[in-house]
């Protein structure tokens, strides 16, 4: 697998495909703001270095889901706009690539300046399910460009035209931040260092059911927090309230539980629970034993023996994975938990990876110091195929003579 280092950009045209998906609200003027630029952040190395070899920079992201129509609210424009800033250049905008002047811009470009393409997903083809389709946006794409970067480490997990198609048609090479996450993915899965902890939480259990699964086979202590853990603690024949719930997957999270205590895995749940009736916070929090849920409450964070539990356990690890939050972070009467968890993992002297999605988001939202974790990663969706043991499309075809 290349990377920029293994390719001659000198003067070249560089499709870079990121993951700017920034999260975005709108201000009081109805305009769109993004309120969290860390994936924005995580692309500058990349895009700098490529600048430094001379290379004329055209960028392909997306933002939302607008599924082939132009969505005025899902434009790039403000992902343009900050990026400029943060690496204090000019960015030249192309509003459609099928305009003439779409090839104008990227043919004005000089070596060290950079081009970003309106939102990709405008285009129905690029997340069509035929791959003609597909195919025939990344030839038009592949017009703009003498290489394709991969960077968009959010992404590796799709098969779409700006990512696995065009990657057939252009000589192809991995961004610094790709890189980034293959090595920590790789250390965690394959060379880690003991004791082993993975602390898993979020709402589903069916969304983590894959990962434990395939972990379940390497750690040697497994936390389980979130709203996930109801479905645990059910399965152990407690009554969990009006919590989350996912009835229908008791089966397998008891084989789950059945599997751990074979393979000798330490499989840690909730001891105690922040339980209300609703979820803003704006009715009466209390802490009740997670076997003595009353009807009619939600769990709504992880308690706080279980806090500090889940923090000595992480405390005593030489290498720790954390995917998903520990409650309903984005609540100051629920964030405890998780920011227990966070700075327990920032002050560890382990290893630690943070999958993407909600605990990055957390980290940044709780204020904690980003540079003491090892490794945060940008995917969400990619980062637990990876934890699955999945092959993430985007990167196998980089594998493609």
């Amino acid at each position: 697998m290349k990377t920029i280092d293994d390719i001659d950009v000198n003067n070249q045209r560089v499709l870079l495909r990121a993951d700017l998906n920034a999260p975005m609200k709108s201000d009081a003027t109805g305009q769109m703001q993004i309120t969290d630029d860390g994936r924005l952040k995580a692309s500058v190395a990349t895009i700098n270095d490529l600048r430094k070899k001379n290379a004329k920079v055209i960028i392909l992201a997306h933002l939302g889901r607008p599924k082939g129509e132009r969505k005025p609210e899902l434009s790039l424009k403000p992902i343009s706009k900050r990026l400029s800033e943060l690496l204090n250049s000019e960015i030249h905008f192309i509003e459609d690539i099928h305009a003439e002047n779409a090839t104008q811009v990227v043919n004005n470009l000089k070596p060290g300046e950079i081009a970003m393409i309106e939102n990709i997903r405008f285009e129905k083809d690029e997340t069509s399910k035929d791959i003609s389709e597909r195919q025939r946006l990344a030839k038009l794409l592949a017009s703009f460009g003498d290489f394709f970067v991969i960077d968009g480490f959010g992404v590796v997990h799709r098969e779409q035209a700006s990512v696995t198609d065009i990657a057939r048609v252009l000589p192809k090479a991995v961004g610094r931040l790709v890189q980034a996450e293959q090595k920590a993915f790789d250390k965690v899965l394959n060379d880690p260092q003991r004791p082993y902890v993975v602390v898993l939480g979020g709402s589903k259990v069916s969304d983590k059911l894959g990962v434990i699964n395939n972990l379940i086979n390497k750690v040697d202590k497994l936390l389980i927090g979130g709203g996930m853990a109801f479905t645990f603690l059910k399965a152990q024949g407690y009554e969990v309230g009006d919590s989350l719930l996912e009835i229908d997957r008791l089966d397998e999270v008891k084989q789950l539980m059945k599997t751990a205590k074979e393979k000798n895995v330490e499989l840690v749940l909730p001891i105690d629970i922040v339980v209300s009736k609703q979820l803003d916070g704006s009715a009466p929090v209390s802490v009740v034993l997670a076997n003595e849920i009353p009807v009619g409450l939600k769990g709504l964070d992880i308690g706080p023996k279980t806090s500090e539990l889940f923090a000595s356990k992480i405390n005593d690890a030489k290498t720790v994975v954390w995917n998903g939050p520990m409650g309903v972070f984005e609540v100051n009467a629920f964030a405890s938990g998780t920011k227990t968890v966070a700075q327990a993992l920032a002050q560890s002297s382990a290893y630690s990876v943070v999958g993407g999605g909600d605990s990055a988001a957390a980290i940044r939202s709780l204020g904690i110091d980003e540079s003491k974790f090892d490794h945060i990663s940008t995917g969400g969706g990619a980062s637990l195929e990876l934890l699955e043991g999945k092959i993430l499309p985007g990167l196998a075809v980089l594998e493609e003579v």
